[in-house]
């Protein structure tokens, strides 16, 4: 007998989980995951149920949304079900957990299936030799196999189907430019159309909207609860605590810091029990679990709507009230010395197959009307870059990273000189590795790129190498900065370190971890902090950080922008009431500080979506167009930092007051 067709997807009744069985021998560890979970996603669309799984980094969220494909050994066996797959109500090839529920990922993963193996990032605009060369349409067909002999005739989309997802994900222009060639939000969205064209009963989206522009949140949002509220398909959603929760969101799982459940159920039910704990620990009244942390819950509670992110945190108003603001960055008022020009650009135009994808306006400068971005980068400023996904950021960074290869003819000038010298002047030209070795760079290609079997180690000294694989060349200075990187993240580093609510840095002098885990065994956050301190420690004369705080929690995500302006001289300490403030280290009173922080000789260059993820320093800022609208960029100066200041965020983005 078949079961009804109104039973659940997915029926978890007191299962316990497990990365291998718990009687399997291991050098890892093999904690039990999510004891006892009961958990319910109902088939049917009345009453509404959508669901969304917050916590911190490590807290589980990924390892919660596979196991409802059917992922991890579940104890016992019988515990998770799949009534509704069962009914005939589910076509045939949907029958199995692992078609019927597809989980869509945004950490770190490029288009194809593995790392992608070019050695350096301008590899990706030479001639054809990698696999990620193909189209965004045969991506989405699936024709991405050599072999074509491997395709399945059942997987391929209804015609249909595509031109609707295509439409309503915005990719109609893309479709045949190589996925190479596309933005980090652009690929997001190709992702998701690419599950959505199998038409799935269940879509698991893991922080969907961490990397996208406000105003595409803000589109991305609706289109996704259409689907929902149409169980086409059912969509389950995961985000961090201090991302916005879309407002037709009914009901919250919020993951303790050791893979359990701390809440879960109807949204206003598990923010208002949140909120009582908050209260509690702040008033003494309740002791702060060290896998719940308080600074973390306070950070919860805005909604993102279709005109974007709208009310206030959850204990904002009690925070200040109490005493209990945020720590803010000790140097934000500090003079600067602004020098030299680093990066000159003077009417730059990108072209592919005869489409402008950067510099399509025209603008005055001084007087005079010119063509494409005019832009100049000097020592001491710390500028920000924004824009909607596909407005050319990450081809400015490729341009000052001389990775693009139109560099060579552009009139663009870096730390003084043209990469060809003028004919007749006796100059030498100006090298990819000249402008490698003074540039900083972490970004989501960085990240695609970096080979998983160097050491953790060897990733922070490749900062002193040419190439992702070659030996780093370092001198007594350099190796006492590597080592005080790991010493200062060895919690967020160290996958065996003991885990804290707030990790505080701890001289940690045994570092042989540091040589035994490899960069592909860390997770996406503890990545994203390795690849951080690669761009910031030698101290580069420009560093740009492309997205790089994009999947961090807060707590470390703080640290590390406390680290890039300060260095070792400053830290957060924990007060009894859950709150943080900024000390001086004990690095700084004992005079041990090997890395000071950004300097007056540096210039800082940031890409972000995210306001939280914005460096405090940062004041200048440039914001692109959307691509082909022909508006020229426009530039500005915050007033305060960026992190509080609402109506310079605003200006930005050109979304008004209200």
């Amino acid at each position: 007998m078949r079961p009804p067709i109104h039973s659940p997807v997915v029926k978890i009744a007191k299962g316990t989980f497990y990365r291998q069985h718990p009687n399997a021998s291991s050098v890892h560890p093999n904690p039990a995951l999510f004891r006892e979970l009961d958990f319910t996603l109902p088939s049917s669309t009345n009453p509404r149920t959508h669901w969304c799984v917050i916590g911190p980094s490590l807290s589980g969220k990924t390892t919660f949304l596979r196991l409802l494909r059917g992922e991890h050994l579940c104890i016992p066996a019988t515990a998770r079900t799949y009534p509704y797959l069962s009914s005939d109500a589910v076509p045939h090839k949907l029958r199995v957990p692992s078609r019927a529920i597809r989980y869509v990922g945004f950490n770190n993963d490029s288009l194809t299936p593995g790392v992608t193996t070019s050695a350096y990032l301008a590899a990706r605009y030479e001639s054809k030799r990698e696999n990620t060369d193909f189209s965004l349409r045969d991506f989405l067909l699936g024709n991405t196999a050599l072999n074509t002999l491997e395709r399945n005739r059942e997987d391929e989309p209804d015609p249909q189907l595509l031109d609707k997802v295509v439409t309503d994900l915005k990719l109609s222009e893309l479709l045949d430019l190589p996925v190479a060639f596309l933005s980090n939000g652009q690929g997001r969205r190709a992702r998701i159309a690419r599950a959505l064209l199998t038409a799935p009963e269940v879509l698991l989206l893991d922080e969907p909207f961490m990397g996208l522009d406000p105003p595409t949140v803000a589109g991305l949002s609706p289109l996704l609860h259409g689907m929902a509220s149409k169980a086409s398909p059912r969509i389950v959603l995961s985000a961090r605590p201090q991302d916005p929760i879309p407002d037709w969101i009914s009901n919250l799982v919020y993951l303790r810091a050791d893979c359990q459940v701390a809440a879960m159920g109807e949204k206003n039910a598990v923010l208002e029990s949140l909120r009582k704990y908050v209260r509690g620990v702040w008033s003494g009244a309740v002791s702060e679990d060290d896998k719940l942390a308080v600074h973390h819950l306070v950070q919860m509670g805005k909604i993102l709507t279709s005109k974007g992110v709208q009310g206030e945190a959850l204990m904002k108003h009690e925070a200040l009230k109490d005493g209990h603001s945020e720590a803010t960055s000790a140097n934000t008022r500090t003079p600067r010395k602004i020098g030299e020009p680093l990066v000159e650009m003077e009417g730059c135009q990108v072209q592919y197959r005869g489409k402008v994808a950067l510099g399509n306006w025209k603008e005055q400068v001084n007087g005079r009307e010119r063509e494409g971005l005019t832009w100049t980068v000097r020592r001491g400023e710390r500028w920000g870059i924004f824009g909607p996904n596909g407005s050319g950021k990450t081809t400015i960074v490729s341009l000052i990273c001389s990775d693009h290869p139109q560099t060579y003819s552009m009139p663009i000038k870096l730390f003084g000189r043209s990469r060809l010298p003028e004919p007749g002047s006796g100059a030498l030209p100006l090298t990819f590795w000249d402008i490698q070795s003074r540039i900083g760079h972490s970004s989501p290609e960085i990240h695609q790129h970096m080979p998983r079997n160097l050491t953790v180690r060897q990733v922070i000294e490749n900062a002193w190498a040419d190439t992702f694989r070659s030996r780093a060349k370092l001198d007594d200075s350099a190796k006492a900065k590597v080592e005080a990187c790991l010493q200062w993240f060895a919690a967020e580093l160290n996958p065996a370190h003991p885990k804290e609510s707030v990790p505080a840095p701890t001289i940690d002098h045994d570092l042989k971890w540091a040589d035994n885990y490899m960069f592909g065994e860390l997770s996406s956050s503890a990545q994203r902090v390795a690849l951080f301190l690669r761009a910031i420690v030698k101290n580069p004369d420009i560093v740009v950080l492309d997205e790089a705080c994009s999947g961090m929690d807060d707590g470390v995500r703080d640290k590390c922008l406390l680290f890039l302006e300060a260095g070792q001289r400053k830290q957060y300490k924990k007060l009894s009431d859950g709150s943080e403030v900024i000390v001086e280290s004990e690095a700084a009173k004992a005079g041990t500080v090997e890395v000071e922080g950004l300097t007056d000789n540096q210039a800082l260059i940031c890409i972000s979506h995210v306001r939280e993820e914005i460096p405090n320093c940062i004041r200048e800022w440039i914001c692109l167009p959307e691509a082909n609208s022909r508006m020229p960029a426009r530039f500005g100066v915050a007033d305060a930092p960026l992190g509080c200041d609402e109506k310079s965020w605003r200006e930005i983005w050109g979304m008004g007051n209200n």
